[in-house]
């Protein structure tokens, strides 16, 4: 039998298509990616936040619910530390709230039954403490939402957005402040989201521009009276917003060429003059040295109060012109932007007399002093030493916190860190593509988040403080993989970013899953109640004259 040869083959065999692993990690898409982040958040709540007995995570529940309780009886303030300000006026008001509405009794200090009645305490603040847990969740919410929002404007990709919100919403940080009362959430995030909008508003020039310059300064001032940590990352802003102008980011035709644009700086500049000087007894009232001395601050530098905050201002206008002349910005608008800045920070100072206290004011306006009034032995000496010599050693903890970053050599319920592993290669790579803008981006915020951490490092580095630095690497790794999009087709790119997901989630309700199963008691209180909560005796705690 004669066999016929096998015709050659014509055609090319059929490819196979690559997997976009951006699609297959946001396959929810924009709106009910969202949703379910937000259903993740109440489930994480409920699990491990509302259902805790109310004395489990009393530092800071309690200082926070006896101050709103204490200001709704008409008495001031006690709570100064740092200063939790923002969060004691919201839970102050969220207890009148669902009192008008007839869902919470024990909203005033005097409706709070008596120690002896064991019983009625307990229910009455466990009802307390759940109802300031539940306005914890809302805030976090907000925030994770907020976020959202801003970082859609930031970069291009909608999945690389998502991918990025949830990272946030899913972070050691908000894990830990969605379902207790704590000062650093309210304090973070308003400087995060100026951080964003600057961004925005540096790629994409308007004639309204200078308000927006209004809006982030504002945002900064409300968070550090929340915390004064957040002075930190304040000091970090004009430098790390540097490499994020764009070619669309020139002035507009209205701040260069217009005859009115000298007008326009000169009624920002009035403006902020009319806003000074509102504010300006409250800043008086910040530097009063009788003041300082009898809450026993002393300056940091150089024996003299205001110095480190007239370099920072400094700073913030040499960056400023530095900006202008980098990304094109016009004179006129430069100017008009510098008064919108400083109209914006005053009229946010006069926040503070909503509920003033002077102890509120002094700590806002000297943050660092404050910080070192509660530090640690380490850090004292620094502030003793009283100069810049002095401050140096206040970078030892470099060391720890870079062992931090590799999660390996000091791990913590911190998944953000597992996104450094990405960055680091993601940089280098990127630079050696000729993506060097985007890997200068990055990098200064990975450094900058370093640095926040090695000054906080000194407090143990407590999940607590995540929340501000987090952001910065979430937001380092979303630039890097918006320049390196091809990557998204690589093979491995699914793989990897399928475990950072699953880590994500299990990493970061590592504290929620500690705290919930905790077996101590609440003794431990005792050692500060009488500091912290002197008008709210507890009824584990012996009676003392």
């Amino acid at each position: 039998m004669n066999e016929l040869p096998t015709p050659a083959r014509t055609t090319a065999p059929p490819t196979v298509a690559a997997v976009d692993a951006f699609d297959r990690l946001s396959f929810l898409g924009w709106r009910w990616g969202l949703a379910a982040i937000v259903a993740g958040l109440a489930v994480s709540f409920f699990l491990f936040g509302y259902a805790l007995i109310y004395w489990r995570n009393a530092d800071m529940d309690f200082m926070v619910v006896y101050n709103a309780l204490v200001l709704n009886d008409g008495k001031p303030q006690r709570f100064f530390d740092h200063t939790a300000y923002i969060s004691i006026l919201s839970v102050q008001y969220w207890f009148r709230l669902l009192h008008g509405i007839g869902l919470l009794d024990a909203w005033t200090l005097s409706a709070m039954p008596p120690a002896a009645d064991t019983a009625g305490f307990d229910a009455a603040m466990t009802s307390a403490v759940r109802a300031g847990r539940v306005l914890a969740l809302l805030t976090a919410t907000g925030c994770v939402l907020i976020f959202a929002g801003l970082i859609r404007c930031v970069v291009r990709d909608r999945r690389i957005a998502m991918l990025a919100t949830f990272a946030f919403a899913f972070s050691g940080g908000v894990a830990v402040h969605s379902r207790i009362l704590r000062s650093e959430l309210v304090a973070a995030c308003p400087v995060i989201f100026a951080l964003l909008i600057l961004i925005v508003a540096g790629r994409r020039a308007s004639g309204a521009r200078p308000l927006t310059m209004a809006a982030a300064a504002a945002l900064c001032v409300i968070g550090l009276e929340n915390k004064v940590q957040a002075i930190l990352l304040i000091g970090a802003l004009p430098i790390v917003t540097l490499p994020f102008g764009s070619g669309t980011g020139a002035s507009v035709a209205f701040w260069r060429d217009s005859s009115v644009r000298w007008l326009a700086a000169l009624v920002a500049a009035a403006a902020a003059l009319a806003a000074v000087t509102a504010a300006w007894p409250i800043i008086a009232t910040g530097f009063d040295r009788a003041l300082l001395d009898a809450a026993q601050f002393r300056p940091l530098l150089l024996g003299r109060f205001g110095i480190y905050q007239a370099a920072l201002l400094i700073l913030t206008g040499g960056c400023m012109v530095a900006y202008a002349a980098i990304w094109r910005v016009s004179v006129a608008e430069t100017m008009a932007s510098m008064f919108a800045m400083a109209a914006g920070a005053s009229i946010a100072l006069l926040a503070l007399n909503f509920e003033y206290s002077a102890s509120n004011v002094i700590a806002v306006a000297n943050p660092l002093e404050k910080m070192l009034s509660f530090a640690d032995a380490g850090t004292a000496d620094a502030e003793i030493a009283s100069g810049p010599w002095g401050m140096l050693s206040l970078l030892n903890g470099i060391g720890s916190v870079l062992a931090r970053y590799t999660f390996v050599l000091h791990p913590s319920p911190r998944p953000a860190m597992f996104l450094t592993w990405l960055i680091v290669p993601l940089i280098i790579l990127a630079w050696s593509r000729g993506e060097r803008l985007a890997a200068v981006q990055a990098l200064l915020l990975l450094l900058a988040a370093i640095g926040i951490d090695t000054l906080t490092v000194r407090r143990g580095l407590k999940s607590e403080y995540f929340i501000f630095t987090d952001p910065l690497v979430i937001l380092a790794c979303a630039v890097l993989l918006e320049s390196l999009n091809d990557l998204r087709l690589h093979k491995w790119a699914y793989p990897i970013g399928a475990t950072l997901f699953v880590l994500h989630i299990a990493v970061g309700q590592a504290e929620a899953v500690k705290y919930a199963t905790k077996r101590s008691g609440p003794q431990s209180i005792c050692e500060w109640n009488r500091h912290y909560l002197p008008l709210l005796p507890l009824p584990w705690c012996p009676v003392r004259p």
